[in-house]
């Protein structure tokens, strides 16, 4: 495995196994993953949230299917935020779509293998043009896995976001018309599920940052002034770890371009 660039916050979070296992609510509010019972587990989760995700994936890859969700978000956290090399950055998600399906055969009651899957696919999708990946059929594996995850767990907040994401996307790139009657994208279906989203998890960096973007490409400058407010919300929320602050980072940047 080639050496990950490196969290530039290190030292700022110093969860340990105690301090996660106290905050797991709150920290997985977002992706209502389960609080692990095997310590490996649990001991790769406290890297995640310091940030040293590049160990949380190694960590979580040598487990097997029980250390996947850990390695997944680690994976693409990095990949979406860190990653500066684009072959690099879309070669790991596929590695984490790949692992993801296997979590998901083994064990289709783990929601998360089916919500990360259609992320990692998401973000894929995006690295290669969303039009060349609607072509390829991908957006209909992760419309199909992000509303099977909300039907199964409604309070899921983070596959809210990421389904609204994928609305907007198609949208963007190919029409609302097209977008509608080739993949069941629709503008309002679109908003409603960020709202839904900041409604279960009102805190969530990455659900006002995710919905600040997604307003740009369905309305432009139309709606420049609601998605500042969003970047704006984002930005001065408390992060409460690693992958948090990388998103406060984001709005941060976005608001001062």
């Amino acid at each position: 495995m080639a050496t990950w660039t490196v969290f530039p916050f290190t030292g700022d979070y110093r969860f340990d196994a105690a301090s996660v296992k106290k905050k797991w609510a709150r920290l997985h509010a977002g992706d209502l993953e389960p609080l692990p019972q095997d310590p490996a587990v649990l001991q790769a989760w406290v890297y995640f949230h310091n940030g040293d995700f590049q160990k949380a994936a190694s960590v979580g890859q040598s487990l097997g299917v029980a250390g996947t969700c850990v390695a997944s978000k680690a994976t693409c956290v990095y990949a979406t935020y860190l990653e500066k090399h684009e072959t690099h950055r879309l070669d790991l998600f596929l590695s984490v779509a790949d692992h993801a399906s296997n979590l998901t055969d083994k064990n289709p009651g783990n929601l998360n293998g089916r919500y990360w899957r259609a992320y990692a696919l998401g973000r894929y999708s995006q690295g290669i043009s969303v039009a060349k990946a609607l072509a390829r059929g991908l957006g209909t594996k992760v419309k199909t896995d992000l509303e099977y995850v909300i039907r199964h767990a409604p309070q899921h907040a983070d596959a809210h976001v990421a389904l609204g994401s994928f609305h907007a996307e198609v949208i963007d790139k190919v029409g609302s018309l097209i977008g509608a009657m080739a993949y069941g994208a629709n503008k309002d279906i679109g908003l409603n599920l960020f709202e839904r989203a900041l409604k279960l998890h009102n805190a969530s960096s990455y659900g006002l940052l995710e919905y600040a973007h997604a307003m740009l490409m369905l309305g432009g400058d139309d709606m420049m002034d609601e998605a500042n407010l969003l970047y704006q919300r984002a930005a001065q929320t408390k992060p409460m770890d690693a992958a948090e602050r990388l998103d406060v980072e984001m709005a941060k940047a976005q608001l001062n371009d």
